[in-house]
């Protein structure tokens, strides 16, 4: 039993590729039914037709207003046959109406262990806050901006010397590792909510 999985991206998508990478080498139980971008320039949709994966663009300005691009973006997920979505460098707060849509059934990968330092930049705010140790979350997405129930996290040390670029590429190397396990869990119904805690369940 497998799981429709689309993808939403915006960029270099290195999360998408480790999905992928997942995905063919039979750990993921899924089924990539498509890779949804906002932005017709971004490098991950050439990865994802390099793999032969269907590829879309919606391009929010195109629209008159979120709800109207919200719409569209469920409108082709549903006809995509979607049950999973993964945000994977998808720089697009999600309109209520997509949530709805797929109640606890959306992830998200956050640069920080949230809820420290939600939002864009989160690594260049640890390095001005001066936190010792940062990382990163996966968490279901809810109508919040990177507040939804935490499902995995994974520690990263800041060094002394760290910059912004040298933190985000050793935090890049645990979300490789971290998204993939993430999307498992729920696509094998894994994860159980309570509250704001996400229960993960033994493997049946």
């Amino acid at each position: 039993m497998t799981a429709n999985l689309a993808v939403l991206v915006s960029g270099r998508g290195t999360n998408l590729q480790a999905i992928i990478d997942a995905w063919e080498a039979g750990e993921l139980p899924v089924n990539i039914v498509g890779v949804l971008s906002d932005n017709p320039g971004a490098k991950a949709l050439e990865r994802a037709s390099a793999h032969g994966l269907r590829t879309a663009v919606l391009v929010a300005a195109s629209y008159p207003d979120r709800r109207a691009y919200g719409e569209a973006v469920v409108g082709l997920l549903e006809s995509w046959g979607t049950e999973i979505v993964a945000l994977a460098g998808f720089m697009r707060l999600l309109d209520p109406v997509v949530i709805r849509a797929f109640p606890g059934r959306i992830l998200n990968i956050h640069p920080s262990l949230l809820p420290a330092f939600p939002g864009l930049h989160a690594q260049r705010q640890a390095l001005e806050y001066g936190v010792r140790v940062s990382g990163c979350t996966v968490h279901l997405v809810d109508e919040g901006m990177d507040t939804g129930p935490i499902v995995l996290q994974a520690a990263v040390p800041v060094l002394p010397e760290d910059t912004e670029e040298t933190l985000a590429a050793r935090i890049l190397k645990e979300e490789h590792r971290l998204y993939p396990e993430a999307i498992r869990l729920l696509a094998t119904g894994r994860l159980k909510v309570e509250g704001r805690r996400v229960i993960i369940l033994p493997e049946r």
